[in-house]
């Protein structure tokens, strides 16, 4: 029997992700969305696709939560993008009451479900999530620091022009302008970054991966990005759910890693099917645990808006 996992919100990052999923051929699938024919839509078509891309992916889509009941590990991307006019507390306020929502309706269904964050401000709802589900805190995961490492490792490919498999990365710390790419362990084919780009150079590529996402929303007008997104949610499942025991940079509550305590972060962890199996610690250098504690204080900050 294989594993069944769900995704609520159905829109370009939820049916990005679902269509990552069931492509690999090894999870049921349930897709939720509030929007009527949304989600049910988008879960047939996706399974039409089934005998072109070679699957036997089994689909259902719709409205009501009673189709994620047994699943694995449940994805949530439901939220609200900020809008012209709209203040960080207030997106924060709205994302809060609709994440909130979603984790109560999906734990009544599926008790022991893991439980992955996409939905921004990221470190805030994984931490509502974590506190709305009542799970352990390395059941509740937030999907944010492959997003920002596949990022810095694109960009640092680039500028060498190299495959961006020969890129080694780490980007840690919250989901955001305070976000910490470790430059210190950051290789390619084992040669530290350092004698390969110039400082100068480094530091602007540093600044364009905290920007990444601000990128991609100028460069549409409309929407933001969920191709990579996406990408990196689907390999966090595959990591729980088929129990790779996968080390990636991951969003969780830490208790005392790395210096820090009671805050949301992104920290290397070790996924498999019973969710965090282990916090890896990287060797940091000192302007690295500094920019660690200035993440933490800035992820304090946004969370002490949560209602």
């Amino acid at each position: 029997m294989r594993p069944k996992v769900s995704i609520v919100g159905a829109g370009n990052v939820g049916a990005t992700t679902a269509q990552r999923l069931a492509e690999m051929d090894l999870f049921d699938l349930a897709l939720v969305d509030v929007v009527d024919g949304l989600a049910a839509g988008k879960a047939l078509d996706l399974a039409e696709a089934g005998p072109v891309r070679g699957y036997d992916t089994k689909l259902v889509g719709g409205t009501d939560y009673g189709i994620t009941e047994g699943s694995s590990v449940v994805v949530i991307t439901s939220g609200l993008a900020r809008k012209p006019g709209m203040s960080r507390d207030d997106l924060i306020t709205a994302n809060a009451r609709i994440v909130g929502e979603v984790t109560s309706q999906v734990m009544q269904r599926s008790p022991q479900a893991i439980l992955v964050i996409v939905t921004n401000p990221l470190d805030a709802m994984t931490e509502l999530a974590l506190r709305v589900s009542g799970r352990d805190r390395f059941q509740v995961i937030g999907m944010a620091g492959i997003l920002d490492t596949a990022r810095f490792r694109s960009f640092v490919a680039s500028e060498l022009d190299v495959s961006v498999r020969s890129v080694e990365a780490y980007v840690l710390g919250g989901h955001g302008d305070s976000m910490v790419p470790l430059r210190g362990v950051t290789s390619v084919a084992g040669v530290p970054v350092g004698r390969l780009i110039p400082s100068d150079r480094l530091e602007a590529i540093v600044q364009r991966t905290r920007d990444g996402g601000a990128e991609v929303v100028k460069l549409l007008k409309t929407g933001s990005a969920f191709y990579a997104p996406s990408a990196a949610a689907a390999q966090m499942v595959e990591a729980i759910a088929a129990n790779r025991r996968q080390v990636l940079p991951c969003a969780i509550r830490l208790e005392g890693e790395y210096g820090l305590s009671g805050v949301v972060m992104g920290v290397p962890v070790k996924l498999g099917s019973s969710g965090v199996t282990e916090v890896v610690e990287v060797a940091l250098t000192e302007e690295e645990s500094a920019e660690m504690e200035r993440s933490a204080q800035a992820v304090r900050e946004v969370t002490a808006v949560l209602p």
